[in-house]
């Protein structure tokens, strides 16, 4: 076996492994300290019984895709013959492995002051949105310098290009920057969003990695399919405490720290048609708030969906948690065979 195939087994079983055992350690801590979710007045009715379970369970799937990542990457460059050529290209994957985990970990840390205000004043409202804001483009805007300055030693260019279908190659040049660091924050949002029933935006995202992991995988960027696949794992076993009904909610801890680490995959692979397809049901749910807050306002108060994110007038409407885990999940799987064509054949 090659050493990338060893590798990715070890990636996906240690991420696999550890979430599991750390989510019987961190949830009775969670609990012990009282770290419990308050539930909105205005949500469905029958959430209320959600009330006080453990939030901040993002700990479980950071924590594990983590020491996975790293676990695997070394193992990988061990077995691994780089020669002189390849080096710069390692030291490159290596670079933007290393700024799209600290990106993540920045989302994670704004979702974990979010989180800390909430649980702390037993309420549901944290940080606010202009609070978020700047500091979610702050972050962004740090991943982006340090994505220049390395594109700068090792190619001698910022590499600014997007690959457009119908279109070609384009360079963006300063506006790559000031677009992607737009759809990074709106996509961090939107996974944000997406937590609101049990499973829901941790299902999806486990689907998005595998995807990615086959993505990368093609264009021989290993180290990011390594990643890709730590957090796969560490997903699949963060849903093993998560699924309806959830012992554990990941919070904005998680769910910032995860739409961080999607778009850190994207930009790093330079995957960025494929980001935007396969990110489609959580830039839905965004669109379904914004919508909602429109018509609200043009109509006078009337409301389009009963209540949004749209995964809420689904369960309104009379459709079960595990119904929609399973229907969005499945949209997320035709996404990624999607964003699979596109990459063999632009």
């Amino acid at each position: 076996m090659s050493s990338y195939g060893v590798s990715i087994i070890i990636s996906a079983t240690l991420g696999f492994l550890i979430s599991l055992v750390l989510g019987k350690i961190i949830i009775p801590i969670l609990t012990k300290i009282k770290y419990g979710q308050t539930i909105l007045e205005i949500g469905p009715s029958w959430h209320k019984n959600k009330q006080g379970t453990p939030t901040m369970g993002g700990f479980i799937f950071i924590i594990s895709g983590i020491i996975s990542t790293i676990i695997s990457i070394i193992l990988y460059y061990k077995l691994s013959e780089i020669n002189h050529i390849q080096a710069r290209e390692t030291i490159l994957m290596t670079t933007k492995i290393i700024a799209g985990l600290l990106m993540a970990l920045g989302y994670g840390a704004i979702g974990f002051i979010d989180d800390y205000v909430k649980v702390t004043k037993k309420q549901n409202q944290g940080l606010t949105p202009i609070q978020k804001l700047i500091l979610q483009f702050g972050v962004v805007t740090c991943y982006f310098l340090c994505i220049y300055a390395v594109n700068k030693i090792t190619h001698g260019s910022s590499l600014t290009q997007v690959n457009l279908p119908f279109f070609g190659t384009i360079e963006l040049k300063f506006f790559y920057y000031i677009i992607f660091s737009v759809i990074t924050v709106g996509i961090v949002n939107s996974t944000n969003l997406t937590d609101g029933i049990d499973g829901l935006c941790s299902s999806i995202a486990f689907f998005v990695f595998i995807f990615f992991m086959i993505m990368t995988n093609i264009l021989g960027m290993y180290g990011l399919s390594l990643e890709a696949t730590a957090f796969a794992g560490s997903c699949l076993g963060f849903l093993f405490w998560n699924l309806n009904p959830a012992k554990v909610f990941m919070g904005d801890t998680g769910s910032l720290f995860l739409g961080g680490l999607i778009c850190a995959l994207g930009l790093g692979a330079n995957l960025h048609v494929p980001l935007i397809i396969i990110s489609f049901v959580y830039i839905l749910e965004m669109f379904s708030v914004m919508i909602q807050v429109i018509y609200f306002k043009l109509t006078h108060g009337k409301r389009l969906f009963k209540m949004a994110p749209v995964h809420h007038h689904l369960e309104l409407s009379g459709w079960n948690e595990n119904k929609i885990c399973a229907i969005f999940s499945t949209i997320t799987i035709i996404l990624g065979i999607i964003s699979l064509i596109y990459v063999k054949y632009y």
